[in-house]
This record gives structure tokens, C-alpha cells and sequence, in this order.
């Protein structure tokens, strides 16, 4: 793949004035408060648009690169051949190149999205239920992670989030080493996003997916297991809690599945 594009400077959060109201008794303040910036993201195949997403304006070279695997548009990242970015007054555009025969595999699968994915959907604009992203069999093999990796992944988070800390408002997508050493952290105000951000800049990096594992501040839906899967993590910690089709998922791909991830513990709900 080639080397970084130009990035464009976006801000990923604004200062606003909201007015505090208390309960009970006590005048309303005026106050300055920190949101995170939500902007339209127009991923382009060639000359074919694909999806618009929900999305932080940063790191859109990860995103573009994670968000092609985990959507099996490519199946590594030397089928795309560049990136480009562009800003407008509606928003955002990256636009993909990829090789001939992942462009004409695209075009014929036609399985594009027909509408724009909101922040918290992992599966807007898919029409039918065969369209619906379904990783092959995972292809990593991760070594069993100890309790106190876990612990020390979870302590290292919650210091790894500066748009968070700022807003309030975004999730997190982390990896960590065996040890639970955060080694690479990704923010967005969507959480499918997040982890796409995290997976292509893992891609990018050369990573190899038996060498951590990934944790997640957001619930477990199914889409998050095909995600990891798809890049090949053996073991995915989430701070929520798990849906039934993402333990089926897990299953399916041999994939360890960690949830309701605190301080004070963790439940396993598949694997070791």
C-alpha cells in the first residue's frame, strides 16, 4: 500500500455554551462545554460510491482501510493502491483505489450501500439478509490472555482517550499486547467505527493479530465479532455487555469473547 496520503485538518471537537439548570433549588449557569465533532463520510471505489458514514474526522486513512476489510472489499492491504481525502461544505470523501481485480470483484458483488450508516449502526444500507457482513473463518491463532492482562488493558484505557476525556461522547478501540499493554488506541463517535479506525491501523503497521488482543469500550453486537474476526484477533474485550449472535459468532471463529470488563472483574462468556 502506499505511504500515507495528505491529511486533511479537521477539528475533531468544538467548544459550545450549554445553560446547566440544577435540580432543585438554584439559578441556571452558563457554561462551556467540549462536543465532539460528528461529519458525513463518503467512502468512494473508483468511481463508485459506497457508503456514507457517521464518523470523527480523524484517523481517515485507518478507517478507510479498516472499513474495506471487515466489509470484504479487500483481503489485505496491498489491494488498495492509494487514498485520497477530500473536504467539502457537506463533508468528507475518501476515495479508494483499489487493484483491477478487487475494484471488478466490488462492481460485480454490486452489494453496496444504499443509505447513509448512523454512528451506531454497523449495518445500515445492507438491503438483504445474505448482504449482511460475515467474516471468513478467523485467521489468527492468539495465545490465552491472563486475567491481569485484561486488568492492565482496561487501567491503560481509560488514560488513553483524550477526545473522551474532552467530550464524553466517543468510544474506543484498543490494542494491547499479551502482557495487557495498550499498544494502539483509536477514537470515534461511533463504535464500529472505532474498531474499523483500530483495525486499519493495524493493517497499515504490519501487525500480526496473534501478537494481542482487543478491547472495546461499547457493547458486543455481532458486528464487533466479525469485525476482529475479520482481521484476525483471537480474544475481543468489551466493556458492555454481549448479544447472542455475536457468542454464536465467536464461536463460530474460535474467538475468545471477554465482556462486562470493569476493575473489579471480567466475565468470560467464550473461550478459556
Amino acid at each position: 500500500m502506499p505511504t500515507r496520503p495528505e491529511t486533511i485538518d479537521t477539528p475533531t471537537s468544538r467548544e459550545v455554551t450549554a445553560t446547566r439548570v440544577p435540580a432543585g433549588e438554584g439559578a441556571p449557569q452558563a457554561l462551556a462545554r467540549r462536543v465532539a465533532v460528528e461529519a458525513p463520510v463518503g467512502l468512494v471505489y473508483g468511481f463508485q460510491p459506497y457508503a456514507v458514514m457517521m464518523a470523527t474526522p480523524a484517523d481517515l486513512e485507518d478507517f478507510a482501510v479498516g472499513f474495506s476489510l471487515t466489509e470484504g472489499v479487500i483481503r489485505t492491504p496491498a489491494d488498495i493502491r492509494g487514498l485520497k481525502l477530500e473536504g467539502g461544505a457537506d463533508g468528507l470523501t475518501v476515495t479508494i483505489d483499489l487493484v483491477p481485480d478487487r475494484l471488478h470483484a466490488l462492481l460485480a458483488n454490486r452489494r453496496l450501500r444504499n443509505t447513509a450508516g448512523r454512528t451506531g449502526c454497523g449495518v445500515c444500507g445492507v438491503e438483504e439478509l445474505s448482504g449482511l457482513p460475515l467474516a471468513e473463518q478467523r485467521r489468527g491463532q492468539g495465545a490465552p490472555v491472563a486475567p491481569e492482562a485484561i486488568q492492565r488493558a482496561l487501567a491503560g484505557l481509560s488514560e488513553s482517550q483524550p477526545l473522551n476525556a474532552a467530550t464524553r461522547a466517543v468510544h474506543a478501540a484498543a490494542w494491547a499486547a499479551p502482557d495487557g499493554t495498550l499498544l494502539l488506541v483509536r477514537e470515534d463517535v461511533g463504535r464500529h467505527n472505532a474498531l474499523d479506525k483500530l483495525i486499519g491501523a493495524l493493517l497499515r503497521a504490519g501487525t500480526d493479530p496473534a501478537g494481542g488482543f482487543c478491547v472495546i469500550t461499547s457493547r458486543l453486537s455481532f458486528e464487533m465479532v466479525e469485525k476482529a474476526a475479520a482481521f484476525g484477533a483471537g480474544t475481543l474485550v468489551a466493556i458492555s455487555a454481549p448479544t447472542s449472535l455475536a457468542l454464536d459468532r465467536a464461536r463460530h471463529h474460535g474467538m475468545t469473547l471477554v465482556a462486562i470488563a470493569r476493575g473489579d472483574g471480567h466475565m468470560v462468556f467464550v473461550g478459556a
